[in-house]
């Protein structure tokens, strides 16, 4: 027989997938382990985010026995069961009523990192009673000589430039002006003034 016979020289070890994880993995965190902690496991309500590392032997030990609602009471369990339907979000009532408020279900309490949509931002007043003021409508060249003519300012509305312009007619209409030419070109400015507003759909 030959030392190294032709069967021996095909036989292969596959290395070992996961020795580069393991080589850089920190030792299992169970008590006695000296494993490498290749396995993450959650360390319970209101520790979000934060594990601990186990061997692959003691983290499936440890998920048997877990449980993330351990000490709390029933009807905090099934209030967290309600909030996590909407994502653990505010809501609202729905309806016609003039005074929109929250729920009363919606609950103050919050565990975990779920507590940080107690402070929902509303950087554009959403949801807020305080309503920016209108931004002014900046009139055009031709609409501020017509609210020029009218004597009235940009700020004037449509009413206001409604009344001032049957005053001026009634002041300057031709029956009324006793022939003065210098009333009867007012009298056609005004006409024309008040064209270019109603056109423009100020008044």
């Amino acid at each position: 027989m030959k030392p190294y016979p032709k069967y021996f020289e095909k036989i292969r070890v596959r290395p070992d997938p996961d020795a580069e994880v393991k080589s850089h993995a920190p030792i299992c965190q169970w008590d006695g382990c000296n494993q490498p902690g290749t396995h993450r496991a959650p360390v319970g309500r209101m520790k979000e985010g934060e594990y601990f590392r186990f061997c692959f032997d003691h983290v499936r030990e440890y998920n048997k026995g877990f449980n993330y609602f351990s000490g709390l009471a029933e009807g905090d369990i099934a209030r967290f069961q309600k909030e996590a339907l909407t994502g653990h979000r505010p809501t609202w009532k729905m309806g016609t009523a003039s005074s929109t408020r929250s729920s009363p279900d919606f609950a103050q309490y919050r565990s975990g990192r779920a507590g940080y949509y107690r402070s929902m931002g509303d950087p554009f007043n959403l949801f807020g009673d305080d309503q920016p003021a209108p931004r002014q409508r900046k009139a055009k060249p031709l609409e501020a000589k017509a609210l020029e003519t009218l004597g009235l300012d940009a700020k004037a509305t449509g009413q206001d430039i409604k009344a001032r312009y049957k005053e001026l007619v009634k002041r300057h209409h031709p029956d009324a002006n006793g022939g003065d030419r210098g009333s009867e070109d007012r009298f056609r400015d005004v006409l024309q003034a008040y064209r270019v507003l109603k056109q423009a759909g100020l008044c």
